[in-house]
């Protein structure tokens, strides 16, 4: 352990680094961190399991993996053994997060998440496809992505949801806001968080300074806060700021930050502050750039001040299109069709 200030951030790190593959770090009584691998630009999941006696209970599992898998096993054969996993909370429906739920439900495990969470999932399994559908050839279009990345998506099979989670039997528990639940030897209160994903859950105990929260409270980093064909004219944007702003009646500086992304922290409310002011800044700079008309594809640089390759152009859009919409949707920007099909953007 170390208790180290990154002077960018002004947060504080407990731990210096994060527990190996197949190993356990103990981060409070009765909860441990482990992490699993991914196969992208964020190579990582953070996952937490809580001793209940009897049980352990998971807040989320990780991608449906042959690797994933493997690491579990060796983690309940090793640091874990002599118990089994008797409930995964899923904190929200996104593949790295409930990816393994239902191979532990098939296990014997039962299953808590939020409505919301639970049927995205289970609907995204169930809807496989082999090439993109039209709905989704004309939301990339209206974003103006590159015709040449476009016409290679065209006959291209999509990303399917089925190829990173497993099935998900009949059969969870809703958690809602508000709820109270037991796990770890302690109480926690249900929090729902909105914009990455819809309806996350994040628990703060009632007795300690532990706070679990998944990917609406990280770090160091982000969270993408995307716009797809399922709903093109969604403001995630606005809900994440909301829930932010929310989220601060109830941050203390002490509360050690459980994430699901990174490394655990405290300085939760200064957290909060910064992750609303980045996107505020993003959402300046943006506008600033459409005095002239532009399409979502050509609004990358301001808001990324980076570049933008071909790993991680398919988010770009999407958050690209999240922050228009926001301005949108605040009456700072209007929008037309041009004649290629795509969305021009202009600040008012």
């Amino acid at each position: 352990m170390m208790d180290g200030t990154d002077s960018r951030t002004g947060l504080r790190y407990p731990f210096e680094a994060p527990p190996p593959e197949g190993e356990v770090t103990q981060v409070a009584q009765g909860v441990f961190w482990a992490r699993l691998p991914l196969p992208m630009v964020l190579d990582h999941v953070n996952v937490y399991v809580l001793d209940d006696g009897d049980g352990w209970t998971l807040f989320d599992a990780g991608l449906n993996t042959q690797r994933s898998r493997t690491i579990w096993e060796s983690l309940l054969a090793g640091p874990l053994t002599g118990k089994p996993v008797t409930r995964v909370i899923a904190s929200h429906h996104h593949p790295d997060h409930i990816g393994l739920a239902g191979w532990f439900q098939a296990k014997g495990a039962a299953l808590s998440s939020t409505r919301t969470a639970w049927l995205f999932a289970r609907m995204l399994t169930l809807d496989a496809q082999d090439a993109p559908p039209p709905e989704m050839l004309r939301f990339w279009q209206r974003a103006g992505m590159d015709p040449a990345i476009l016409d290679q998506r065209r006959t291209e099979r999509p990303f399917n949801f089925c190829d990173t989670v497993a099935p998900l039997p009949l059969g969870f528990h809703d958690l809602r806001d508000g709820a109270v639940i037991r796990a770890g030897g302690r109480d926690w209160d249900v929090r729902l968080g909105q914009g990455h994903a819809p309806d996350q859950i994040t628990l703060w105990s009632r007795d300690c300074d532990l706070v679990l929260g998944a990917d609406q409270l990280l770090p160091s980093i982000s969270p993408v806060l995307g716009v797809y064909a399922t709903e093109p004219d969604a403001d995630p944007v606005g809900e994440w700021m909301a829930s932010c702003t929310r989220l601060k009646d109830f941050a203390r500086p002490d509360h050690l930050v459980l994430p699901g992304h990174k490394l655990p922290f405290t300085g939760l409310p200064l957290r909060l502050d910064q992750m609303i002011e980045n996107h505020l800044g993003a959402l300046r700079r943006l506008e600033a750039l459409l005095h002239e008309p532009q399409v979502a594809s050509a609004c990358f640089g301001p808001l990324f001040k980076r570049k933008v390759t071909a790993a991680t152009y398919g988010l770009a859009l999407a958050e690209t299109v999240a922050h228009l919409n926001h301005l949108h949707a605040q009456g700072r920007v209007r929008r037309w069709l041009n004649d290629d099909g795509a969305w021009m953007w202009q600040a008012v």
